[in-house]
């Protein structure tokens, strides 16, 4: 049986703000929770931490990935891993999302094909994203 993988979702984005901030933003727990959801993180590589997914309940993440202030990667859920990675443009910061672990076969833990999640994940990023500018450029 092959495994059909399907693309990464990646959304990048120019933040008008610098990378120290933009990092605070990404790899903090308050960081985290004022642009994407509650969470207890913190930037150690092994450290488990839960991702507050309102009705879907508490996601279980574990980081597997960091190098301040450039990149942060972390499994989420079962299936994924997101990395942020970040690159200093002058007074601006590069970010770029990447959501990955999508198999075509896979369901989620919810019982949801990857097929059909993937594209909903993929247009809430572009929100969330946002929020994230919203947040730090203000």
């Amino acid at each position: 049986m092959s495994t059909q993988t399907l693309p990464d979702i990646r959304k990048t984005i120019t933040l008008q703000a610098p990378i120290e901030k933009v990092w605070k933003a990404v790899a903090t727990a308050e960081g985290i929770s004022a642009w994407f959801m509650p969470n207890d993180f913190e930037p150690v590589v092994g450290h488990e931490f839960h991702l507050e997914a309102g009705h879907f309940g508490k996601s279980p993440c574990k980081v597997t990935d960091i190098d301040p202030p450039n990149r942060l990667s972390f499994t989420w859920g079962k299936d994924w891993t997101l990395t942020f990675e970040l690159a200093a443009e002058g007074e601006a910061t590069s970010f770029t999302l990447i959501h990955a672990g999508w198999t075509a076969e896979q369901v989620t833990e919810f019982g949801q094909p990857h097929e059909a999640v993937r594209d909903t994940m993929s247009q809430g990023w572009e929100g969330i994203v946002g929020k994230l500018a919203e947040y730090v450029q203000r």
